[in-house]
C-alpha cells in the first residue's frame, strides 16, 4: 500500500511526527498527562499535577509569570539591538538614531525592548507587593520550607530589575539618559565614606564620558541579566522546593481540619511517589482527583495565554507611545527640571522633601533621602520575614485578618511611594518647583 500510494504514506508518517511532537503539551490522557512532565525538558519547570487555586488568575495575578515573559522579551530584543548599536560616545546617539529612521521596524524594535523594561520593573514590585499581602513569605507547617530565603531572592531580583532597567537607561545618549543618569549618580554619591567611591565606580571617572558607556553597556547587556536569570532559576527551584504557591498549604490545613484521611496504601505528592518527612508530603492533598489538575495542558495553557496577554500589551503600548529619543547627549546644556528615571523619581521628590535648614544649618537631604531611608525600606525588608510573628493560618491568605497592622503599614508605604513618583512626574517643573496640573509653567532660557 505505502509502495503504491507514497502521498499517503508520507502523511501518515507526518501525522504521526506531529502527535510524537505535541503529545506532551495535549495529553490524551492521566498517564500521558504525567509522563510528558518526565518526558519533556521545558515542562520539568512543573510539578505533575497543580491545585487548581494556584492556577486562579485572582489569587497571584500571574505576575511572577509577566515578569518573567517581559524578561524573556528584552533578551530577544536585546540580542539584535546589540548588533546595531555602538557603544561608543561619538557614534551611540548616531546608532539609535539610525535604528529609529533607517532600520526595518527599528523603532518598533527598540520601543518594544523600552516598554518591556518598563513594565518588568512594574511587574517585579507589584509581584512582591502581592506576596507581602498574601503572606507568602512565611513558612507553612511543612519540614524543609524556607519561604523567608526566597523572599530575600525576590527582593535582590527587584534591585537587579531596577539596576538593568538604569543602566540600559544611558544607551541612548541623548539629554533624557544623560541627564536622568547623572541624577542618579549623585544621588548615590550621598552615602557616607563609600558614595563618591561608589559614583567613580559607576561612573569610570568623574564625569560622564566613555568609561561610563563602557561600564553601562557590559553590565546592562551580560552582568546584571546573568544575574537575573540565576536568580530566576533559583527562585523557581526555590519554589518547588517549597511545595508550591502558598495556597497549596491552606488547602492541606484545611483537610487536616475536615480529618480527611489519606488510603494507607498511597503515599500522597505533588510531585510523585516519595516517602519520609518533606515538604511534599506534608502539603500533599488528600483528593487529588478534586482539588488538583494535571499540568499538562491545563498550566501549560495557562502560561501561554499569560505569556500572549503579556506580549500583546507591551506590543500595543509600544505602537501608542513612541519611545523618545532627544537631541543628543550635551554637557553644556543642562534640561530644567532634569530628572532622575521615572522608578527613581520617588527618590528624587524625597531628596527635595527631606532637605531643610535649621538654626542656618542645611541638612543633606540627599543623603536622607537618598540613601538612609530606602536603606532602612531594603533591610526592613529583608528581615521582615523574621519578624512576622502569624500564625501560619494566615499563610497563602490575602488581607488575613491577623496581619492586618503589617499589611496596612505596608500598604502606607507603598501609597507613598507611588505618590512621590507621581508628584515627581507630573507636578515638578522648572527649578523643582511643585504646579499643580492646572498651572503652566514658566518659559526658562536655555543656559549653555
Amino acid at each position: 500500500m505505502a509502495t503504491r500510494f507514497p502521498a499517503l504514506a508520507r502523511l501518515k508518517k507526518g501525522r504521526e511526527t506531529w502527535k510524537q511532537i505535541k503529545w506532551t503539551w495535549l495529553p490524551e490522557s492521566n498517564r500521558e498527562a504525567g509522563d510528558s512532565v518526565v518526558r519533556n525538558f521545558l515542562l520539568h519547570w512543573f510539578p505533575a499535577k497543580v491545585t487548581r487555586q494556584s492556577l486562579s488568575w485572582n489569587y497571584s495575578f500571574w505576575l511572577g509569570t509577566i515578569s518573567a515573559v517581559l524578561f524573556f522579551i528584552l533578551i530577544v530584543t536585546g540580542i539584535p539591538l546589540m548588533f546595531l548599536y555602538v557603544p561608543s560616545v561619538e557614534r551611540a546617539y548616531l546608532s539609535v538614531k539610525d535604528l529609529e529612521f533607517k532600520v526595518s521596524f527599528g523603532w518598533f524594535l527598540r520601543g518594544l525592548h523600552r516598554v518591556s523594561a518598563h513594565l518588568m520593573v512594574a511587574a517585579v514590585f507589584l509581584h512582591m507587593v502581592r506576596v507581602f499581602l498574601a503572606g507568602a513569605y512565611k513558612n507553612g507547617t511543612a519540614a524543609n520550607q524556607n519561604r523567608q530565603l526566597n523572599w530575600i531572592i525576590g527582593v535582590a531580583l527587584l534591585l537587579f530589575t531596577l539596576l538593568l532597567s538604569f543602566t540600559g537607561y544611558l544607551l541612548p545618549c541623548d539629554q533624557l539618559a544623560y541627564w536622568a543618569i547623572t541624577v542618579g549618580t549623585n544621588i548615590a554619591s550621598s552615602a557616607p565614606l563609600v558614595g563618591e567611591k561608589m559614583r567613580f565606580f559607576l561612573l569610570g571617572g568623574h564625569t560622564i564620558d566613555q568609561n561610563t558607556l563602557i561600564r553601562f553597556y557590559v553590565l546592562h547587556c551580560f552582568f546584571l541579566p546573568m544575574g537575573v536569570l540565576l536568580l530566576f532559576s533559583y527562585h523557581m527551584w526555590r519554589v518547588r522546593k517549597d511545595g508550591g504557591l502558598a495556597c497549596v498549604d491552606q488547602l492541606s490545613l484545611e483537610q487536616k481540619k475536615e480529618g480527611a484521611q489519606p488510603i494507607k496504601s498511597k503515599t500522597y505528592s505533588l510531585l510523585g511517589i516519595t516517602s519520609g518527612r518533606t515538604v511534599h508530603v506534608e502539603t500533599s492533598i488528600i483528593d487529588e482527583d478534586k482539588h488538583t489538575v494535571a499540568s499538562s495542558p491545563n498550566l501549560t495553557r495557562r502560561l501561554l495565554v499569560a505569556t500572549l496577554a503579556t506580549l500583546a500589551v507591551a506590543a500595543l503600548l509600544t505602537i501608542l507611545f513612541h519611545a523618545p529619543l532627544e537631541e543628543a547627549a550635551n554637557p553644556s546644556v543642562t534640561p530644567n527640571p532634569a530628572k532622575a528615571p521615572w522608578y527613581f523619581l520617588w527618590l528624587q521628590e524625597l531628596v527635595t522633601d527631606t532637605t531643610f535648614t535649621i538654626a542656618g544649618i542645611t541638612i543633606n537631604g540627599a543623603f536622607i533621602g537618598g540613601i538612609l531611608l530606602p536603606g532602612v525600606l531594603v533591610l526592613a525588608a529583608i528581615v521582615w520575614p523574621y519578624l512576622d510573628k502569624s500564625s501560619v493560618r494566615a499563610v497563602g491568605v490575602w488581607m488575613a485578618t491577623e496581619r492586618r497592622k503589617q499589611n496596612i503599614v505596608f500598604l502606607i508605604v507603598v501609597a507613598a511611594i507611588l505618590i512621590l513618583t507621581i508628584v515627581g512626574t507630573y507636578l515638578r517643573g522648572p527649578y523643582w518647583n511643585f504646579y499643580w496640573p492646572w498651572q503652566s509653567w514658566p518659559t526658562i532660557p536655555r543656559h549653555f
